[in-house]
């Protein structure tokens, strides 16, 4: 698959969250909190997965690359604790702050989210002038052969 076919694929999983995030709006409590429950557990098979491909060596990605999803990893079981500490308090009032920190931390999440799509295009035009600057190279190597 070429990078811009992932990158399209990235777009239409985005676009999937957000029709997701909107039908939120007006779901019964219990239908949302399956949803949240799926979303969760879909999270957390794609960080797997990624930990995986990365740990097992199937992908050439640099030790930068590791490290942040190590740092990953741990900032999300964090905020996941959080999360459901915060799930087991009753009071109106902070239910009420518990709901405005939910709502920071996923406009934080979408911020994130969205560098990291800007971080994926440089990196996909990066490889593009990589593999044409190889390319370029082998040509003028075989010109001169």
């Amino acid at each position: 698959m070429h990078l811009s076919d992932q990158l399209a694929r990235l777009a239409e999983r985005a676009k999937q969250a957000e029709i997701r995030a909107e039908a939120a709006r007006t779901k019964a409590k219990t239908d949302l909190e399956h949803d949240v429950s799926t979303a969760r557990a879909a999270a957390e098979a794609q960080a797997d997965k990624l930990r995986q491909t990365a740990e097992g060596g199937e992908a050439q990605v640099s030790d930068w690359w590791n490290d942040v999803q190590k740092s990953w990893n741990s900032n999300i079981a964090a905020v996941r604790q959080h999360i459901d500490e915060r799930k087991a308090q009753h009071d109106l009032n902070e239910a009420r702050r518990t709901a405005d920190y939910a709502e920071s931390d996923a406009q934080y999440a979408i911020d994130y989210a969205f560098a990291a799509v800007e971080e994926a295009e440089y990196a996909v035009l990066d490889a593009e002038l990589a593999r044409m600057d190889a390319e370029e190279l082998e040509a003028g190597a075989q010109a001169t052969a």
